[in-house]
């Protein structure tokens, strides 16, 4: 079964003095493409988050944002009140101000907040792997159903293609005899002094070069083999991409060579259907 690279998922946990909300955005890339978001105090874990994720999500251009809500009394910042009774006392040298607006001022200067790191506890950090790994279940099942419909819209296209290559080898023999047709015509002239069976081994060569049956075959064989992959263990959306440039081919040979105005609108036909299988393979993990 396919899957898309298209996937979102969320976790929530709420700590006593926090709450952590963990968010998995995935949209389709030739690789993984992660972006992290999380707060400068689970920097230390964030290669450890990294690999988590890029194990289990694989490709796609991930954003993974981590946001932390502080809900108690807890906070990393303080006052530096040193720092801020020598801004005032600086402050009151060269203003009247009164004692509120001074601490206004000071408590805009540089330093007057003092951050400090503290350590990320181990179990707030196993409740954080919970949730990150719920977060990338949520994608995963959202990849997983993203991909039933991208599947039953490749079997749809692909049943289209299969049923206008039927038409193409419906109007095959009467594409031949209009070639041979046009042939015997465009040299009737020079015919009467032309060899019968010079001209006869030339128009047999000029109909082979038109003949088209080996690309019928196989691109019957690419179709059946597009569907068989799509419920491979081994499906992947750069294995379908190698097949749809496949089938691709050979559409283009028949359009090549058809020299037939219903048979090139047939082709024409089964390009847009292809168009549409690319435009989705291109989600595919």
């Amino acid at each position: 079964m396919i899957k898309s690279m298209t996937g979102f998922g969320k976790s929530v946990i709420q700590l006593p003095a926090k709450k952590i909300t963990i968010e998995l955005k995935s949209l389709n890339s030739k690789s993984l493409d992660l972006n992290a978001r999380i707060p400068s105090q689970y920097r230390e874990k964030e290669l450890q988050m990294r690999s988590t994720i890029a194990g289990a999500l694989v490709r796609g251009k991930v954003d993974f944002g981590l946001y932390v809500e502080i809900t108690g009394e807890e906070t990393s910042s303080q006052v530096n009140e040193a720092v801020v009774r020598e801004y005032i006392r600086q402050l009151r040298n060269i203003t009247d101000a009164g004692d509120i607006e001074l601490l206004k001022m000071a408590v805009r200067m540089p330093d007057a907040l003092k951050t400090e790191r503290a350590d990320i506890d181990e179990k707030e950090f196993e409740a954080i792997s919970r949730a990150l790994d719920e977060a990338i279940a949520e994608t995963d099942t959202f990849r997983r159903e993203e991909g039933s419909a991208l599947e039953k819209d490749f079997l749809l296209r692909i049943e289209n293609i299969k049923h206008l290559l039927e038409q193409v080898k419906d109007l095959d023999p009467q594409r031949m005899a209009h070639v041979r047709e046009r042939l015997e015509k465009a040299v009737a002239d020079a015919r009467e002094n032309v060899d019968e069976n010079r001209f006869e081994q030339e128009l047999i060569y000029y109909l082979e070069k038109f003949d088209i049956t080996e690309e019928k075959v196989r691109l019957a064989n690419h179709l059946d083999y597009f569907v068989s992959s799509l419920n491979s263990e081994d499906s992947n959306g750069r294995k379908l991409g190698f097949i749809g440039q496949e089938i691709g081919r050979e559409i283009n040979t028949i359009g090549s060579k058809a020299n037939y105005a219903p048979m090139q609108k047939i082709v024409v036909q089964m390009k847009d259907e292809l168009e549409k299988i690319k435009e989705q393979v291109l989600n595919v993990l």
